[in-house]
């Protein structure tokens, strides 16, 4: 605890003295708003504000520098945004309108021709998009693009709002991980810590930006963050140690706080053979303690999780079962899977052999090494041995395999439509199916999802998706985030969002 201490008091110093005056000055500074975040950097895939590189749309999108065709209200609800309105032309073919006052940041109108440029270079260029979006064609023609599917694509428009579906002038070209968007803001510079962004002069919405200059920050250990928020040094900031935030909860501070659909889930790797079998997996799910790592670990800043989405949704987990924690059950599960502790070691084992398992996560996320070190106690005594990796190089090992549990963060809902999810983890050959799951039942409901435009039924068919998941223990959910972002008493305009998405607006300001 001691060298933890000192580790951040020496972060802290060398952030203080990296800043040094200037920095600090910033901050009183109406004009410049100093944001410090955690959601930023290389192990977040994020660095930059390309939109069609990973997931650097999401930088794109939070701060401000680019936009969508249409956006989500609070209720997770479609708005038109950039497009005015579209029509839904046959089951294959949506029609979408661009308003005609929207300009990118160099003054380029946004024209038909424009969008479709740049979701042509989005198809061509991205991992995820040509999946989720499966176009075919794009035609364009004056402040209309005409958008063909190659199959029935109900949630088209939802697609169409995720970051990486940012229009960006794609002529302009990317420099120095720099693109051109519509937002409110600009970026002037970008590196793998930090983003500097100026004032819009030519946007084109009824609110026009109100600060001069915008810093974000990337500072991934949270007690140095922390003490820059106490010392002055920022303005806000996003990801704060849960322990942290009661330091924050006085008249000296504002926090903005809202329930997102982030869940913090672990994927079972089916090529591991002592997790093809199925009461092995559901012996390690009924000993997770969702409720102790939620209440305790994350000082109440989450919600259990049950299934993939939460509860406030049509299609959340309140309408689906999971195992329960149970230690006794669990243990009863491993026995009858032939795992018993033979040898008194405290560690079950078969054929001479422990039950030891490889479990794979990141720390920019400060809630995975938590859920990491909470699985490794609660499986102990269950006599599961779990040998935790947490290392924000977690690629390396996922590409090479070497993992038995992968756990992540994701938005589950990124698009209001729960199709996103079981597109990009859970059917079989999903880019993000790190567990290599391939269920029958799986794909006979997303194919009917997938042709299904009634939003009610497509509700029904997420259910029985994620009951489906549940059921085959392929993954388990331990928690949903409430995102919190604390500031200073004299900043307005900046409130958490559902999406997670919407951080720099033009409303921003520091009276």
């Amino acid at each position: 605890m001691k060298k933890k201490f000192l580790a951040a008091i020496l972060s802290a110093g060398l952030l203080l003295s990296g800043c040094g005056g200037n920095q600090t000055s910033n901050t009183d500074d109406k004009n410049t708003f100093v944001y410090g975040t955690m959601a930023y950097g290389v192990a977040m895939e994020n660095v930059g504000t390309n939109p069609h590189e990973s997931y650097s749309g999401w930088s794109t999108l939070r701060y401000g520098i680019g936009e969508t065709l249409f956006k989500f209200n609070e209720h997770m609800q479609l708005e038109s945004w950039i497009a005015e309105s579209f029509e839904q032309v046959d089951e294959f073919t949506i029609k979408i309108k661009i308003k005609d006052n929207v300009v990118f940041s160099n003054g380029k109108k946004v024209d038909g021709m424009a969008v479709k440029k740049c979701l042509d270079d989005l198809i061509a260029n991205h991992d995820r998009a040509p999946r989720d979006l499966k176009i075919s064609s794009i035609e364009a023609d004056g402040q209309f693009v005409t958008i063909k599917s190659t199959e029935k694509m109900p949630a088209l428009i939802n697609y169409l709002s995720d970051p990486y579906s940012c229009i960006v002038d794609v002529e302009a070209g990317v420099h120095d991980g720099i693109a051109i968007g519509t937002g409110p803001y600009k970026a002037v510079k970008v590196t793998d810590t930090q983003v500097d962004l100026v004032k819009n002069e030519n946007y084109w919405g009824a609110v026009k930006p109100k600060m001069e200059k915008v810093i974000v920050k990337s500072i991934t250990d949270g007690d140095t963050l922390t003490m820059a928020m106490q010392n002055g040094e920022l303005d806000a900031v996003q990801g704060l140690p849960y322990s942290s935030l009661q330091l924050f909860q006085n008249n000296k501070y504002k926090i903005s706080q809202v329930e997102t659909s982030r869940v913090y889930q672990a994927a079972f790797n089916f090529k591991t053979p002592e997790l093809q079998d199925i009461n092995v997996r559901k012996a390690i799910s009924m000993a997770i303690d969702k409720d102790n790592f939620t209440k305790v670990l994350l000082n109440g800043n989450g919600a259990p999780a049950v299934g993939p989405f939460p509860a406030n949704l049509t299609f959340g987990g309140n309408k689906v079962n999971a195992v329960p924690y149970d230690l006794e059950g669990a243990k009863n599960l491993l026995e009858q899977a032939g795992w018993k502790d033979t040898d008194g070691d405290g560690y079950v084992d078969k054929d001479g052999k422990n039950l030891e398992l490889r479990y794979l996560t990141y720390t920019s996320r400060q809630e995975l090494p938590l859920l990491a070190e909470s699985a490794q106690a609660n499986l102990k005594k269950i006599g599961v041995k779990l040998e935790v990796n947490a290392t924000d190089n977690y690629k390396t090992f996922l590409k090479a395999g070497e993992y038995d549990i992968f756990s992540k963060a994701i938005v589950t809902a990124p698009t209001g439509d729960p199709e996103y999810y079981f597109t990009s983890h859970i059917v079989d050959g999903a880019v993000d199916n790190a567990g290599f799951y391939d269920s029958a039942e799986i794909s006979k409901l997303e194919d009917e999802l997938h042709n299904t435009f009634d939003v009610n039924k497509r509700a029904e068919l997420a259910i029985k998706m994620s009951q489906q998941i549940l059921d085959d223990c392929a993954l388990f959910y331990a928690s949903h985030l409430k995102m919190s972002f604390v500031m200073k008493p004299n900043v307005e305009g900046f409130t958490a969002h559902p999406s997670d998405y919407y951080e720099i607006r033009p409303e921003l300001e520091k009276k």
